[in-house]
């Protein structure tokens, strides 16, 4: 079942089965919004906090989800799998890229 996932701020939604996480819903949609890493759990760039709706989760890095996150819904949409619609916020590490001398 596909549900509508929504990022507080911007226009319109897009749609994430239940066996993606957020963040490959959002991938798999061609989607913006969401920075990502390593995919894995462990860097902490696609934290997000959901608002509002259900969802599971799988194994996240404790260093970047601590249990006042976990109680504060603030997780990584790398591990989080919808069972509602969701609407959330970003709250991520931005990613600084090098950029090389012209």
């Amino acid at each position: 079942m596909k549900h509508a996932i929504r990022i507080a701020g911007q226009e319109g939604v897009f749609w994430c089965d239940e066996n993606d996480s957020i963040l490959s819903g959002l991938m798999k949609s061609n989607s913006r919004g969401i920075q990502f890493g390593c995919r894995g759990g462990g860097c902490g760039v696609c934290k997000v906090q959901i608002l509002s709706g259900s969802f599971e989760t799988r194994c996240m890095s404790g260093s970047q989800v601590t249990a006042v996150d976990r109680q504060e819904n603030k997780l990584l949409a790398c591990r989080v799998y919808p069972r509602s619609n969701i609407e959330l916020i970003v709250i991520g590490k931005v990613i600084k890229r090098c950029q090389s001398a012209a």
